[in-house]
């Protein structure tokens, strides 16, 4: 029977995930400054969301028919203004915690302020810098049939005013604000670590760029627009799959906008009329009380490095070198003897491009392939598969470029690896490879042998260091078999149909999760305990869902460990009883996916690329391994436990769709702390 109480909205969801990052830049219990960056990750993380789902949402309001939503029954029109309604809650709330900081930094030596609190002579000051440094570089329009009203660029900063001739005719004014020729933060000189921002300066001096006409109002503004490109209905024959993407990218840039925000309050008649020529709903248009771009928080947490204030940051951590492994004797025998499983950013993803540097060089490997979703610039892992290719091996690359708003990075890299001599491949037509995998072939006395790397993140050495993952490293010849037949589908543009100890999304992922919680809900109905436990980023695929739902009502234990958005509401009597959900927000981006069936001693434990959305689990090419070496399957357990724990940045959701904190330990326990701790220590 469906109960509606157990389900929550997949946007208003991700809403209360975006809020838990804003209540850490609110949290006294983190350093100041890394408070900081919790504020720009808010505003970057809503900037996305704007960008990818209120987008797709807009572009459903022209359907013939109602489309609701297949949880909560949401029409799009309800979705779009809850959201919309979130949203102003959410910003006030950002209003208030910003301005908490920059109290807080007052004391610190950091001010940002405006003209207000300027003296006359620093006033004048400003004027020079502002002649010399800005005027210049300003490129003004006065709208008029000659001068029509400028395309307002995605996320940048222009400053508008309605200005009046001295014969009364009104007119309005655009000036951009973001160039890359004058700074950002501009410093006053009689006031060490005081700065105005560069947009406040030129909009306080739009008057002088307009002498002849009397300013009457004036604001910032910043448009989000929409990136909800459709990378499957465009197939030019005459052109290959790469140049079609690169269109696409410049398609996006010029998307319909979701979202205008102002600085201060306009007049109604204004208002309509930006509204008007930027082509956007009053709706969406909202007034901020703090700066439009955050991002600047960077470079004042860099002035507070310079003058050594160090107890304002977090306390510095570093990956650390796995005990794993023997840094002092070749990777690949000692992965061929037993698997390897690191855990990112705890230990370092160094012994992962070791193998693929040994590899390279290895005269028995014949042949590399792997699959990109995101890399790093300068990324060594392309460095190493140029390398390998250089050196004659069969290098096989899938490189996905529909990695939203990473497709122009990948493009590049994809020219690179196919200049050095690599094959490159896109993927699956109607389908993301999301998969983390790399396959090693050499030739053995045997006739082939494999070692798989098969991961729950990407390959990219920057946010290795900042987001929580794990990769396996394993000669199992089994599991390497089952990693060649995915690439072998792959290069024939096919899906894998079945796999034994792999879990391959499109196919064969969802129906083995969805068996395997009946097979505890078996086993509690024969008398036995049943236990399930995901560590995931997102929960909304209904199936899975329902199936945990009829999972709790049996009596099986599940706890769920889910960072962002999850769809399905625990403890409500009757239905979910039995199923516990926490969301970690700490210093590190949770983003390992961790999949936990049965009691200790019949446990299945896999770690994967695929969250529980219908956008993974049927959408997308996903793989998740098993962990067959019992020394690391405990080592996830213990992982897993430990989160299900952490009562510092853990959060439970209750029965009533808010999240809450906890108390079970004296002292409380941070488990990321825990864990690098315990990296440091050499105690994995």
């Amino acid at each position: 029977m469906r109960n509606n109480a157990v389900y929550m909205n997949r946007e208003l969801s991700w809403l209360k995930f975006n809020e838990r990052v804003l209540n850490e830049a609110g949290n006294p219990g983190v350093p100041l400054a890394e408070r900081l960056s919790f504020v720009a990750i808010y505003q970057s993380n809503l900037d996305e969301f704007y960008r990818v789902r209120v987008g797709a949402l807009a572009d459903q309001l022209g359907a013939p028919h109602a489309i609701r939503e297949n949880k909560t029954n949401m029409t799009t029109e309800e979705q779009i203004s809850a959201i919309l309604n979130e949203t102003r809650r959410l910003d006030k709330k950002k209003a208030v915690v910003y301005e908490q900081l920059m109290g807080e930094l007052e004391p610190k030596g950091i001010r940002l302020i405006n003209f207000n609190r300027l003296s006359a002579e620093e006033g004048k000051q400003l004027e020079k810098y502002f002649n010399r440094e800005i005027a210049p570089f300003l490129s003004a329009t006065i709208i008029s049939k000659q001068q029509p009203f400028p395309f307002i660029k995605n996320q940048e900063i222009y400053a508008v005013a309605q200005i009046e001739t001295g014969k009364g005719k009104k007119k309005v004014a655009v000036v951009p604000c973001s160039n890359n020729v004058f700074p950002r933060l501009i410093g006053i000189p009689t006031r060490e670590g005081t700065f105005m921002l560069s947009e406040e300066l030129i909009l306080h001096f739009m008057p002088k760029i307009f002498r002849k006409y009397t300013v009457l109002e004036k604001s910032l503004v910043r448009v989000i627009r929409s990136a909800d490109i459709d990378t499957e209905s465009h197939d030019d024959e005459y052109l290959e799959y790469r140049e079609i993407m690169e269109k696409l990218i410049r398609q996006r840039k010029r998307m319909n906008p979701v979202r205008l925000e102002l600085s201060r309050s306009l007049s109604k008649k204004m208002v309509s009329r930006l509204c008007r020529e930027i082509h956007v709903e009053k709706e969406s248009v909202f007034v901020s009380g703090v700066p439009l771009d955050l991002s600047f928080v960077s470079l004042l947490q860099n002035y507070l490095r310079s003058k050594g204030n160090d107890t304002l940051f977090y306390r510095k951590r570093s990956p650390r070198m796995t005990a794993q492994i023997d840094a002092g004797r070749p990777v690949m025998p000692q992965i061929m003897a037993k698997d390897v499983l690191l855990s990112y950013p705890f230990e370092s993803i160094k012994p992962f491009i070791l193998l693929l540097k040994e590899a390279a060089n290895d005269p028995a490997v014949v042949s590399i392939k792997i699959t990109l979703y995101r890399l790093a610039n300068r990324s060594q892992i392309i460095e190493a598969l140029v390398e390998a290719a250089e050196n004659g091996k069969e290098v096989v690359v899938l490189v996905e470029l529909r990695a939203r708003f990473d497709e122009e990075s990948n493009i590049d890299y994809s020219r690179k690896l196919e200049e050095a001599g690599c094959r490159v491949i896109y993927g699956l037509k109607g389908y993301k490879v999301h998969s983390k995998i790399c396959l090693i072939s050499s030739k053995a006395e045997s006739g082939i042998s494999y070692i798989s790397q098969i991961g729950t993140g990407n390959y990219n050495e920057k946010t290795s260091a900042l987001y929580t993952d794990m990769s396996l490293m394993t000669a199992n010849q089994e599991i390497g078999r089952e990693v060649a037949a995915v690439f072998a589908a792959l290069l024939c543009g096919e899906k894998v149909e079945e796999s034994n100890l792999l879990l391959v999304a499109p196919k064969c992922l969802q129906n083995n999760v969805l068996r395997m919680i009946d097979e505890e809900i078996n086993h509690v109905e024969s008398g036995e305990p049943g236990y399930i436990g995901i560590k995931i980023n997102s929960l909304t695929d209904k199936a899975i869902i329902d199936k945990l739902i009829e999972a709790s009502q049996a009596g099986v234990k599940i706890e769920l460990i889910v960072r962002g958005i999850c769809c399905l509401i625990p403890g409500v009597e009757g239905y979910t009883d039995n199923i516990t959900v926490i969301s970690i927000v700490g210093r590190f981006l949770e983003h390992s996916r961790i999949y936990r069936f049965g009691t200790h001693d019949r446990e299945k434990v896999y770690i994967s690329s695929a969250d529980f959305m219908t956008r993974n689990t049927i959408h997308r090419v996903e793989v998740a391994a098993p962990i067959l070496d019992k020394d690391l399957r405990e080592r996830i357990d213990r992982m897993f436990d430990t989160m299900m724990q952490d009562d510092e940045k853990g959060k439970c959701l209750t029965s009533c769709g808010v999240y809450t904190a906890r108390n079970l330990q004296n002292p409380k326990l941070n488990s990321q702390e825990f864990f690098c701790d315990r990296a440091e220590e050499g105690k994995w």
